[in-house]
């Protein structure tokens, strides 16, 4: 076991997450690594930059903010789902072209405000995947292609997005699975993800992905947590994945990627910060706005009693 971050209480080390990560080159160089980073997992909603710059390159058309919230695990917020009915709209589309499952907002904030405005069943244009499925549908649509199996492995965009994520992780990201969302799902490691965000920070064909998560950190994500705060301070571009990955790429330099394999978000900002810091990439202004990434607090009623802290023993 590799212990990424302890949680402390009181003095005590209460728990452990185990995890891996690293720091990678464009050219594929290991620069940092703690843990087995050639463990096999599935790369979820780390892969939607270069899904969406499939779908972009094949016509989706999209613009800057569109873009954005197509790489997106958006939070459902009012301004998330406007993009996401502008991007079907602009094409001759609504809600019920969309295949991913009627949800709620993940941010509590939004599902309050719509369950206050009296909605009482989810959408799919709320779901966390929605602008990655609207940009899909956007390409099929300039391609042609029929929209009704968009989410089939063997259908034309699914296949380039194949072709896509083998370029970028270099392996073959097969046997493909099924996202939570219905779509392809990718196989890859800490060592490929790294790779991949090295990648997507470097060369050309992905520089729309990545111009568009760095303007706009807020639509990728939200405000004040990891990866929008990543993206904020440094010239950086950063991205969940579901079950505990994180991906951040540093314009030109460097791709780095976590993952906590209990499936945890809560150690993934914390180790990711200590490594970028280690790494020279923080600064004095970048480490100030990010300590709250880096040291998590870990409270006893209202007053701070602990904090969630990375181990720094890398490789």
């Amino acid at each position: 076991m590799t212990v990424l971050a302890e949680v402390v209480r009181s003095g005590l080390v209460e728990s452990t997450h185990d995890g891996a990560i690293a720091a990678v080159t464009p050219e594929g160089a290991l620069v940092a690594s703690l843990g087995d980073i050639d463990r096999v997992f599935f790369l979820r909603s780390a892969a939607k930059p270069f899904q969406a710059t499939v779908s972009q390159e094949l016509g989706a058309d999209l613009v800057p903010e569109q873009m954005a919230v197509a790489c997106a695990s958006h939070r459902g917020h009012p301004v998330h789902v406007a993009i996401v009915g502008s991007m079907l709209t602009e094409v001759g589309l609504d809600e019920a072209a969309l295949q991913c499952p009627p949800s709620w907002p993940s941010s509590a904030e939004a599902r309050d405000r719509v369950v206050a405005a009296g909605y009482q069943h989810p959408k799919r244009v709320w779901h966390n995947c929605s602008g990655k499925h609207a940009a899909m549908l956007r390409a099929c649509v300039a391609q042609d292609w029929p929209i009704e199996t968009y989410l089939d492995p063997g259908h034309p965009l699914q296949r380039r997005t194949f072709d896509m994520m083998a370029e970028v992780v270099g392996h073959d990201p097969g046997p493909v699975g099924i996202d939570g969302c219905g779509a392809p799902v990718f196989r890859g490691s800490v060592r490929s993800l790294a790779r991949a965000y090295a990648v997507l920070g470097s060369q050309d064909r992905l520089a729309y992905a990545w111009d568009a998560m760095h303007r706009y950190p807020a639509l990728t994500y939200d405000q004040g947590l990891a990866p929008s705060l990543i993206a904020t301070w440094l010239d950086a571009a950063a991205k969940v994945g579901a079950e505990g990955s994180l991906g951040v790429s540093i314009r030109g330099q460097m791709g780095l990627a976590v993952k906590s394999w209990d499936g945890s978000s809560r150690p993934t900002g914390a180790a990711m910060v200590a490594l970028l810091d280690h790494l020279g990439f923080v600064g004095r202004d970048g480490g100030r706005a990010l300590e709250s990434v880096r040291v998590v607090p870990v409270m006893g009623g209202d007053r701070t009693v602990g904090s969630i802290v990375a181990r720094e023993k890398w490789a």
